[in-house]
């Protein structure tokens, strides 16, 4: 029997706290009439989760405080199938949490409080070493220290692994740990900052996919939103179209796509096919309230009409 392909995240663990509003307040403004949800989330934890739920051998690297909701999240990802042997506890500082506030469109603003996140160090990491160093694929994001994220990308490069990345919260990256990324997922304002090409519509998509490729990623999905995804794999453009739902929640839809993309690989799949898969399941998550409580099960995804999905442009 052929061994299932590890996925090892590495990446933040937070509690949001959501408010539903009829619309996002302007600074200064109070707004009644809210409705209030806690669920566990973190780009981190939620990618996990949604590598789990496709169907992914999945461990998870991350930091918590010692206090009841990194305790809780340890129970909830356990759950799930997660391995959490290398989910730290930080005795000095407390679990990461995010405020969220969501209006009728769907679209959202988070405040997130790092906490024990923010001391996710590479010493951890050390800690992690075999883990690491028997796994297929390593996804991370930026919720974490960035020293961290270049030392895991640098370890795991040394030793053949794929390391994909989905550089949210947006910031510049250093030319050093771009040519250590197999792919990387950003969304338009991320690959803005990334590229210098403000991304609007394809044909900027594409002219700001080339820019990243440059620097050394072999394979570069910019997703577009309800526009779709345009995928850059070494010289060959690819587009896969969104589908078309009614959006009640954009949280947490492109931590799904990421984790949905590792599974595919993880299969064997092709990054095309690895992306339908991931549109599929982040148009189910945008039509749900909340982060984990929002992403779909693999066995979800076959009610999907998926004929019109485009695989080239």
């Amino acid at each position: 029997m052929t061994r299932a392909k590890k996925i090892v995240v590495v990446g933040s663990c937070n509690t949001d706290m959501v408010i539903k509003a009829d619309r996002l307040p302007v600074p200064g403004e109070t707004i009644l009439g809210g409705t209030f949800f806690m669920n566990p989330g973190g780009k981190g934890a939620n990618q996990a989760v949604a590598a789990a739920r496709m169907g992914g051998n999945v461990t998870l690297i991350s930091k918590t405080g010692n206090d009841v909701f990194g305790k809780q999240s340890v129970m909830l990802y356990t759950a799930e199938n997660i391995k959490t042997d290398y989910i730290f506890s930080d005795p000095k500082h407390p679990s990461g949490v995010a405020l969220i506030t969501v209006d009728a469109q769907g679209e959202n603003c988070i405040v997130v409080a790092s906490g024990a996140n923010a001391s996710l160090s590479p010493s951890d990491i050390d800690k992690a070493s075999t883990e690491i160093e028997s796994s297929d694929l390593i996804l991370m994001q930026l919720e974490i220290p960035i020293e961290t994220v270049e030392y895991v990308a640098e370890k795991a490069q040394k030793k053949d692994i794929k390391v994909i990345l989905n550089p949210a919260p947006a910031r510049a990256l250093s030319d050093n740990l771009l040519k250590n990324l197999y792919i990387i997922i950003p969304n338009k304002s991320e690959a803005e900052i990334l590229s210098g090409i403000k991304v609007t519509d394809i044909e900027s998509a594409k002219l700001a996919a080339n820019i990243i490729s440059s620097k050394g990623v072999n394979i570069v999905v910019i997703t577009l939103g309800s526009q779709g995804a345009l995928i850059k794999e070494y010289d060959d453009f690819l587009f896969v179209d969104a589908l078309k739902v009614e959006a009640l929640d954009t949280t947490a839809a492109g931590d799904t796509f990421c984790g949905a993309v590792c599974v595919g690989l993880s299969e064997g799949k092709s990054i095309l096919e690895s992306v339908k898969l991931a549109a599929r399941a982040a148009a189910i998550t945008v039509t749900r309230m909340g982060a984990q409580s929002s992403i779909p099960y693999r066995s979800e995804l076959s009610s999907l009409d998926v004929e019109h999905l485009k695989t080239s442009i």
